[in-house]
């Protein structure tokens, strides 16, 4: 298997930012209105050297397909004491037995918001098995999150195995009014606890 956790920690500020890599995308398989073959078709066409598309909760489209452009990603939803956040694990080997008890079981549990936000999975387990599976674990949006001190916040996930954090996204939907921190602060949490920097546009639409 690639070491992803070494070529993801390769990339730069201006990878994200320039659109040569987006490690933050959905397809149909969770709640995103492209198909997954389309998404590699365009990242191609648009010359991206890696993209991950992270469905939510389910590594299916990277069991049905397999592209040296795509880097295997799932994002999991998640509760940590009071707090809803969304995991992003990069690079898992799909059929890694221990992690399939994190997977959806049907399609509304990758795409209905109602029914996602009463996941019951348990963060500390899943981040060990995210590891065991040979992926690293990252924040996704974290200034999203309901987190009053984000520093402590991501001490404490730290202290479970955290890996990195999503530092270059844009603030799509409702996430451009629920902003605990600024992204700012994000990279500034990132560079003192040495966590790996990553970034995406958690691209849902038909077209990257």
């Amino acid at each position: 298997m690639e070491n992803y956790k070494e070529l993801i920690k390769s990339f730069t500020k201006e990878d994200y930012i320039s659109n040569k890599v987006n490690l933050h995308i959905h397809s149909k398989y969770s709640d995103g209105d492209a198909e997954f073959l389309e998404l590699i078709e365009q990242a191609k066409n648009k010359n991206y050297k890696y993209i991950s598309i992270t469905d939510h909760n389910t590594p299916q489209g990277h069991i049905d397909h397999k592209d040296p452009i795509v880097i295997p990603g799932v994002e999991f939803d998640v509760w940590y004491k009071y707090i809803f956040l969304h995991l992003l694990g990069y690079g898992i080997d799909t059929n890694y037995e221990n992690l399939k008890k994190f997977y959806a079981k049907n399609k509304k549990e990758t795409e209905a918001d109602i029914i996602r936000i009463f996941a019951k999975r348990n963060l500390k387990e899943l981040i060990n098995e995210i590891h065991n599976a040979g992926g690293i674990a990252v924040l996704a949006h974290p200034a999203c999150c309901w987190a009053l001190n984000m520093d402590k916040f991501i001490r404490e996930l730290i202290s479970m195995g955290l890996d990195g954090i999503e530092v270059y996204y844009p603030y799509p939907r409702w996430r451009k009014y629920i902003k605990f921190s600024t992204p700012e602060d994000i990279e500034k949490i990132a560079n003192k606890y040495h966590l790996i920097k990553t970034g995406g546009t958690d691209c849902h639409s038909k077209y990257l």
